[in-house]
């Protein structure tokens, strides 16, 4: 075999063809493009109070320029805060608390989540490809947390019970609950906020006394 054969081999069998790097980068790049359309359009189904007039003004600026986008953003910031003084308790329902729910379970636990789980034991290795138990919702309450978890095959509920600890720990929270709530599904009921702590008012009531009405004092 010539050295020239000899070379070619090995950069066959060595090293990647530029086309294959430039496949690889491409399908990269689409992949991150269809997961970015797909959860922006999750969010927009979310949200389609923030959605609509964000899309409208967005489709204004193409169409017509600036100044009548800004003018529609400003059409869309008055329907919300005459929203908001008109009806408080809807507004605070279909907006506020939808976004604060969705920013806290990122926040407190989706960002985490990958981290916490291999923390705490809860990962799972099959040959060379390490898996993570799936989040499958979670509710955020003002005193306790809810987070339901797919179990991951080969796993049981006493992987999680005993492990509650290192999830309370893990997560900053006073305690953690694990309890089975379906077929391989366990929901972790996470305790930050002692509700016994709060202060309550307790309205002061005012007692006539039967002795009082007797000796003619004032009540």
């Amino acid at each position: 075999m010539s050295t020239k054969h000899i070379k070619t081999a090995k950069t066959y069998l060595g090293q990647p063809e530029p086309s294959d790097a430039f496949t690889d980068v491409a399908i990269g790049i689409a992949w991150f493009a269809v997961k970015a359309a797909t959860r922006s359009l999750w969010w927009a189904l979310l949200f389609p109070m923030l959605s609509i007039p964000t899309g409208a003004a967005v489709a204004t600026w193409l169409l017509f320029g600036w100044p009548a986008a800004v003018a529609v953003v400003g059409v869309g910031l008055a329907l919300l805060l005459g929203w908001r003084l008109a009806s408080p308790a809807s507004f605070t329902r279909w907006v506020t608390d939808r976004v604060r729910q969705r920013l806290l379970a990122w926040l407190r636990y989706r960002r985490r989540w990958v981290a916490m789980s291999a923390a705490c034991g809860l990962q799972v290795t099959y040959g060379h490809n390490t898996a993570t138990p799936r989040l499958v919702s979670i509710r955020v309450g003002e005193f306790t947390d809810w987070v339901t978890v797919r179990m991951l095959p080969g796993q049981c509920p006493d992987d999680y019970t005993g492990r509650t600890t290192h999830l309370a720990h893990a997560f900053g929270v006073l305690e953690c609950r694990a309890v089975v709530v379906g077929p391989s599904t366990v929901e972790l009921a996470f305790r930050h906020h002692d509700s016994l702590a709060t202060a309550v008012a307790v309205p002061t009531t005012r007692v006539e006394w039967l002795w009082d009405r007797k000796n003619g004092e004032p009540a």
